[in-house]
């Protein structure tokens, strides 16, 4: 695996809890990105439904989220914090915000993230078919184990642990493909369904994870003693 990607994986919400050690809250509320990444991923879908269900026009409602995340681009060069973050969410609203303005359909603002789900769900459910679960992969790349998938108790839990992603990601398609091919009438529902699927689940499964990938870990730990 090439440095620059293992680097990009110690940088990824997966890197926040060393192999072994028991995850906490404070640890998934940082992974998460504390506070300023819960606002970061939340604010926008949130203002676009408080902003849709008070005018019901689609243009207020796609171009608002637009300007709170340039805001928040702002917000870090004054901080002079990374920008990394707030320019990728800007390019995401970017595009969504475009997609719905061009159809002129105010469900079309979520159809970048159906998409983004169900790409993730094949590459998840393609790993595990091809017994090299992307968790597994993830893992062993950030403690720097090649062998991990040679390792029964490892193979296993890593392949549950995508499967468990996996499940995430079709469970939102599940919820919202339905939702989206409603039409106009689905919208503040589906936006609803968006957030309440995101970060909460979404933080749910990433403690999950490491509970999973931590027993295997913490069972190599305990035999080398």
């Amino acid at each position: 695996m090439s440095s620059s990607l293992r680097r990009s994986l110690s940088n990824s919400a997966f890197a926040a809890v060393e192999p072994g050690q028991q995850p906490t809250a404070a640890d998934v509320w940082a992974a998460l990105g504390g506070r300023r990444g819960v606002v970061e991923s939340v604010l926008p879908g949130l203002v676009f439904l408080i902003v849709y269900t008070i005018t019901q026009s689609l243009a207020w409602s796609v171009l608002t989220p637009l300007v709170a995340s340039v805001g928040f681009i702002v917000a870090r060069l004054l901080q002079r914090s990374p920008i990394q973050p707030a320019v990728v969410g800007l390019f995401g609203v970017a595009i969504s915000a475009a997609v719905a303005i061009i159809s002129g359909r105010p469900e079309n603002n979520f159809v970048l993230g159906l998409w983004v789900n169900a790409v993730t769900l094949t590459v998840l459910l393609g790993s595990f078919l091809f017994r090299r679960p992307l968790i597994g992969v993830i893992a062993g790349a950030l403690v720097g184990d090649s062998e991990w998938f040679r390792d029964r108790a490892r193979l296993t839990m890593a392949s549950v642990a995508t499967l468990l992603w996996a499940g995430l990601f079709g469970l939102r398609l599940a919820v919202q493909v339905p939702l989206y091919l409603a039409g106009e009438q689905a919208v503040q529902a589906l936006a609803t369904a968006k957030l309440v699927m995101g970060i909460p689940l979404y933080g749910l499964t990433l403690w999950l994870t490491w509970l999973l990938l931590r027993s295997v870990y913490r069972r190599d730990e305990t035999t080398a003693e």
